[in-house]
């Protein structure tokens, strides 16, 4: 048991003896009582110059920094229409567009001057992608009304459009609002030479934002569609087959947007001239699509009187 005991001590004694000279020798690298990597690490002077190249180091990092931050976009210039509108946008503006984005970041149409040609595109059409662009909203702006906590157009102020009239069945049968006040003294319409017509506005805009990729602007311009009212039925019939030949068969807001509004206007479009007209335009085929139409209309019409009076109503 002795030997044992003793032993154990001494090899207590042995480990703290260990300890100590393990940490007096720490100590006096600390102090720097001793020569090697860490004395010269911790020398003064030479710490001093470490600091000193490291914030050499960085001041230039953050000087590449600022200048790469600071540094303009390159000018891009755009020719538009056939006539040649010239538009002038920062690349990394233009870039915002996956459209546009394939045409800066590959190979310019014309390399060295940055320039890029859109002969099928509407000056008055790009005008406002551009200004979406830079602004997050093309004119009329979208507004929020707090006290009606409600959105409305820019400059929106009550007039009577100079075409309509007070009676809805006339001016090509109707109207699609009951009211004959449009709601803004904004023209809700552009006028395309290449269509040759007038068109709603931000029908057109909409379909731009499809080619160039903007799903944002596609929102935006359907929110304002949607506040647009007392159009003429030949503008809307007009503005949904331009619709049609200009969205995917994919698309499912704008072109549900004209289905829903015919449907919700049905009575004005069901005596309508103009929608008679254009349906048939198309040949015999186009008169039973319309006389379609009209059944499908009465016929939801008895459904919905039939529900909503108190005893059934027998058909």
């Amino acid at each position: 048991m002795f030997k044992r005991s003793f032993r154990s001590n001494a090899s207590r004694e042995a480990v703290d003896s260990a300890h100590r000279v393990d940490k007096s020798a720490r100590l006096m690298k600390r102090s720097g009582g001793t020569s090697g990597t860490a004395g010269s690490v911790r020398d003064p002077q030479k710490l001093s110059k470490l600091q000193r190249s490291l914030s050499h180091v960085e001041d230039v990092r953050m000087a590449g920094v600022s200048q790469k931050s600071l540094a303009p976009s390159p000018i891009v210039t755009i020719t538009v229409g056939q006539e040649g509108r010239l538009f002038a946008a920062h690349e990394d503006v233009l870039c915002q567009s996956p459209f546009f984005e394939v045409l800066c970041r590959g190979q310019y149409l014309e390399a060295q001057s940055k320039r890029i040609a859109l002969p099928e595109e509407e000056a008055e059409v790009f005008s406002a992608v551009l200004e979406y662009l830079y602004k997050g909203d093309y004119y009329p702006r979208l507004l929020h009304n707090k006290h009606r906590n409600s959105w409305e157009l820019e400059d929106s102020t009550p007039r009577r459009t100079p075409h309509a009239s007070p009676n809805p069945t006339e001016n090509g049968g109707g109207r699609a609002a009951s009211s004959p006040h449009t709601p803004s003294a904004v023209e809700a319409t552009v006028y395309l030479p290449s269509e040759g017509q007038h068109l709603l506005r931000d029908t057109v805009v909409y379909c731009a934002a499809e080619r160039y990729g903007l799903e944002e602007l596609k929102r935006l311009a359907l929110r304002k569609q949607g506040l647009q009212s007392g159009i003429d039925v030949a503008t809307i019939l007009r503005s949904a087959q331009y619709c049609y030949a200009h969205t995917p068969d994919s698309d499912s807001r704008l072109r549900a947007h004209y289905l829903a509004l015919i449907i919700r206007c049905r009575k004005t479009f069901k005596r309508s001239g103009t929608m008679q007209a254009e349906m048939e335009r198309g040949g015999e085929g186009g008169k039973l699509f319309f006389d379609l139409f009209v059944a499908l209309c009465n016929h939801l019409d008895d459904v919905i009187e039939s529900s909503n009076s108190r005893t059934p109503k027998t058909i």
